[in-house]
């Protein structure tokens, strides 16, 4: 069976991958499809030198798409035409033949509506929540294309972004294959996928990922991550993070250490656009800073390419060839080629960094870490600093000498990346709003921390705009977003809020441009109580299955406001609305009266209310047991309803 090649494999068993309450029971068929592709030629997690390819990678500038991703397009473009259709016509706008308008556009591209799904940081809760979201929009998830349901959206979608934890479910997706979230979070006997009962910190509790015990599981992380110093490369906490996170997220021996981020582009599903494309966000933060500002530039790392779109750097380096040391562009005549830089967990690890903190302050000293690797941490902490701890090493910096017109690190041989949040972009809009991708609408899952327990109030939306009326901004534009104040008294974080609904907010007034491009519109997704209490603290380190699960089935009612028996049963609908809003703006045809009625519903029409919020904690939708909602609340934890609504524990 090892003779059969990958594709082959995978189209004998593609059927069984599709149906999430089916595992596939061949080890083998497993380790060759179930993640990315382990490709990193040293073998292990360590880069290394390899020979240069005929044509030598080089940087470019940001001014458009990389070959590749346009290229691309035109594939997954038009491989969305049909779940597009099935997406809107399950949705029911009833005055209006959405599937005809699609289907008589299907060639033309700038007319057929342009969908990105972005998932904010927060840890373990963002995780969980956001895979509520995606369950609830892909439409192998039993149940999810039933009256009330938004299944569908996930293949109509062209890009999938998410930073720090949104970002481990994004890439533990495509590290298993866009496996399902049922399939990720059931996981297989003898695997650690998504078992959140054991922290990352004692490590997994099955030997058949041959770790026996916590100690044992370190000294293999220390192994590892010695092989990238002895191969000559600088490591950070966020090597040793980004392995130990690996163990959870990576269906592999090991969390998978020879596997690579630009490896999804050699899987089939995603050279056959069969995915969305994946994109995880981080910031940059230069040595020395302690503050992660709004106009610090905003990295994205995408299978192929990693680089900004902000006029601080413009520019991006294949994502393959990342370690190779380029200088002004280019590799030089003397130089070398470097690949396996970009292993998968590094990657991971490198946009949620912050994280770095919780795994120094709350177990170096209690005994949770084994004294080697406390030793090591230390050692580590002890060259950077106290203050750089969250930083992730690039080195070599791969945009060295290049735009130093522009580039304040072009000098540096380091470049130093930090949690792709800390900017207080929590939410990875960034890459999606850039004119040259033409989205027209996002789905933002905001799962952040803002408020005293833990729910998000719009500060990532705020975030995102106040930076976009900045020269950082570099003229792409953001619909205006109200005060956390306004969020909380309108309740508009307890409920979908759509931003940027009225397009001549671009085109006149203050800020208004005749020639403006007009950024997508936003669905503004929060994190809300419908059956459980899913407002953990960001640094909670392990929950349990029952947790989990709950989690995830709130975040599943959270997208489709329980199915419309906790909200409103025509939200599919305004969902599909909100999906074709721009491109029926584009084509002149009049909104449906449905479209219109639920924009007067969803769409923020400028009223604010700044009076002071004393605190803010909202009730269930949906009801929960007769354990104390309110202690639970304050105290970050979890309540779940006892029965699940309509069902929807037994489909996800």
């Amino acid at each position: 069976m090892r003779s059969l090649s990958t594709a082959a494999l995978l189209s004998l068993i593609s059927s069984t991958l599709a149906a999430p309450s089916e595992s596939v029971s061949d080890v083998l068929a497993r380790d060759l499809i179930l993640r990315a592709v382990p490709n990193s030629p040293s073998g292990n997690y360590a880069p290394a030198t390899v020979d240069c390819p005929s044509q030598k990678p080089t940087i470019r500038n940001g001014a458009q798409l990389s070959p590749d991703e346009a290229s691309w397009l035109k594939k997954r473009r038009a491989n969305t035409i049909d779940p597009m259709k099935d997406f809107l016509k399950r949705a029911g706008i009833s005055d209006f033949d959405a599937v005809n308008y699609v289907e008589s556009h299907k060639t033309n591209f700038s007319v057929v509506p342009n969908v990105g799904i972005s998932v904010s940081g927060g840890g373990y809760r963002a995780l969980m929540n956001g895979a509520g979201f995606i369950a609830a929009a892909d439409s192998r998830t039993p149940g999810s294309t039933n009256s009330g349901g938004i299944g569908g959206l996930l293949q109509s979608s062209t890009y999938l972004a998410g930073l720090s934890g949104g970002g481990w479910l994004v890439g533990s997706i495509f590290a298993n294959n866009f496996s399902t979230v049922s399939a990720l979070r059931d996981g297989e006997k003898g695997s650690a996928l998504w078992q959140f009962s054991h922290s990352i910190i004692t490590g997994p509790k099955d030997s058949g990922l041959s770790i026996l015990n916590t100690a044992e599981y370190w000294h293999d992380i220390a192994k590892q991550v010695d092989d990238k110093r002895e191969a000559g490369f600088g490591v950070s906490i966020t090597d040793y993070w980004g392995r130990a996170l690996s163990y959870q997220l990576i269906n592999a021996l090991d969390g998978g250490p020879t596997y690579t981020f630009s490896s999804i582009a050699e899987s089939s599903d995603f050279m056959n656009a069969d995915t969305p494309m994946p994109i995880l966000v981080a910031d940059e933060r230069h040595p020395g800073e302690k503050v992660v500002a709004l106009n610090s530039t905003v990295f994205e790392i995408n299978p192929w390419e990693t680089g900004s779109f902000d006029p601080t750097l413009f520019a991006f380096a294949p994502t393959k060839y990342l370690g190779s040391n380029f200088s002004n562009g280019a590799v030089p005549d003397d130089g070398h080629c470097v690949r396996g830089f970009d292993q998968y967990g590094y990657i991971m690890g490198t946009s949620s960094s912050l994280f770095n903190q919780a795994l120094l302050q709350k177990n170096l000293s209690d005994g949770s870490v084994p004294d080697f690797i406390a030793d090591s941490l230390t050692s580590i902490i002890t060259k950077i600093g106290d203050d750089d701890n969250d930083i992730a090493d690039w080195r070599p910096n791969p945009f060295y000498k290049f735009h130093s017109d522009v580039n304040d690190n072009a000098n540096n041989e380091l470049l130093t990346l930090v949690d792709g949040g800390e900017d207080l972009q929590n939410i990875p809009l960034h890459p999606l709003i850039q004119p040259v991708r033409n989205v027209d609408v996002i789905f933002a899952v905001d799962s952040s921390a803002d408020t005293t327990y833990n729910f998000p109030n719009g500060t990532a939306l705020r975030a995102s705009y106040d930076r976009s009326l900045n020269s950082i901004g570099n003229g792409t534009l953001f619909p205006k977003i109200p005060d956390a104040e306004t969020f909380i008294n309108l309740q508009l974080n307890q409920r979908p809020t759509f931003f940027g609904c009225n397009t001549s907010e671009f085109t006149s007034g203050k800020n208004g441009r005749s020639d403006a491009n007009i950024p997508p519109l936003i669905v503004y997704v929060p994190l809300s109580p419908y059956t459980a209490y899913s407002n953990a603290s960001t640094f909670d380190p392990s929950y349990t299955d029952e947790e989990r699960n709950a989690f995830i089935e709130n975040g599943f009612n959270v997208a489709t406001q329980g199915n419309g028996t906790a909200g409103d049963d025509k939200w599919p609908a305004c969902a599909a609305c909100a999906v074709l809003s721009r491109s029926l703006e584009r084509t002149g045809t009049t909104l449906p009266e449905t479209c219109r009625s639920c924009f007067q519903r969803y769409c923020w029409n400028g009223t604010t209310d700044s009076t002071p919020v004393n605190e803010y904690s909202p009730e269930p939708k949906l009801g929960l047991t007769a354990m104390s909602a309110a202690g639970a609340l304050k105290a970050g934890g979890l309540v779940w309803a006892a029965v699940g609504v309509v069902g929807f524990a037994l489909a996800l």
